[in-house]
């Protein structure tokens, strides 16, 4: 029994999405069939259920790198090798707007659990196969989509009041560099996921929804606020559709 988690070998499939919220499980757990609840312990809930007549989980995670790692370290100790988070974001690139999709390919690791896993040299990337299917995903719905880099951080006030924070030299002029380097946007879990997925060798790929975008709103340009998640969880269930596809084609050519 894992400590955290409190799931065993068993309890999961392969195959597991990654909400932060553990009310955002259930809401899931929805999109999958024959889906039940396995564990409640904590900031971690556990469905588990089938797509296409695969195994199939959602574990939520709480907020950050510490508590997502945990539940990554642990999943993939009951046999899970395939995750994709899904959650909230604020647009930091002007083109994303709220209620828009963003599909991370990699995460700017300004937070502090992956620097416990791997030198800060080593990138945070996510997993080709399902950052491939995240848009494949994307483009099938007709949803409207960012791919690209993401920034990762601790501190969430940090990034919306840094100038009230005694660092705020170091936070204003980074969030200026992530803008002029292309991020997409800003969110606390990727980083820490990537790193440790590069670890112990499993896929993870991220999508967000958009909520906001407050360099939008300081030039007064239009700034929707959107909370509905379901965009992005539909895209990363399809996207889990496309891989257990495309695992199952490449098993039988084996």
């Amino acid at each position: 029994m894992e400590y955290h988690l409190q799931i065993e070998p068993g309890d999961v499939g392969r195959y597991v999405m990654l909400p932060g919220d553990p009310k955002r499980c259930a809401k899931i757990a929805e999109h999958f069939e024959n889906a039940k609840l396995v564990a409640d312990s904590r900031e971690y809930v556990t469905y588990t259920g089938y797509l296409d007549g695969e195994r199939v989980s959602v574990t939520s995670t709480g907020i950050g790198g510490p508590s997502a790692s945990i539940a990554m370290e642990e999943l993939v100790s009951c046999g899970a090798d395939t995750f994709i988070r899904v959650g909230t974001c604020g647009g930091m690139d002007l083109d994303v707007v709220g209620g828009d999709v963003v599909i991370a390919t990699g995460a700017v690791r300004m937070e502090g659990t992956s620097r416990e896993y791997a030198p800060i040299e080593f990138p945070a990337v996510a997993d080709l196969e399902v950052t491939n299917a995240l848009v494949e995903a994307s483009e099938r719905l007709g949803l409207r989509h960012h791919v690209g880099v993401v920034q990762c951080k601790d501190a969430f006030y940090g990034q919306h009041k840094p100038a009230r924070m005694p660092v705020s030299y170091e936070l204003l002029d980074k969030w200026e560099a992530w803008k002029r380097m292309g991020c997409k946007a800003s969110e606390m879990e990727s980083a820490a996921l990537y790193i440790a997925a590069s670890h112990l060798r499993v896929r993870c790929g991220s999508d967000f929804l958009a909520v906001g975008n407050q360099e939008r709103a300081a030039l007064g340009m239009d700034n929707p606020i959107v909370h509905d998640t379901e965009a992005a969880i539909r895209v990363a269930v399809e996207a889990l559709r496309i891989l257990i596809k495309r695992d199952k084609e490449k098993e039988n050519r084996i």
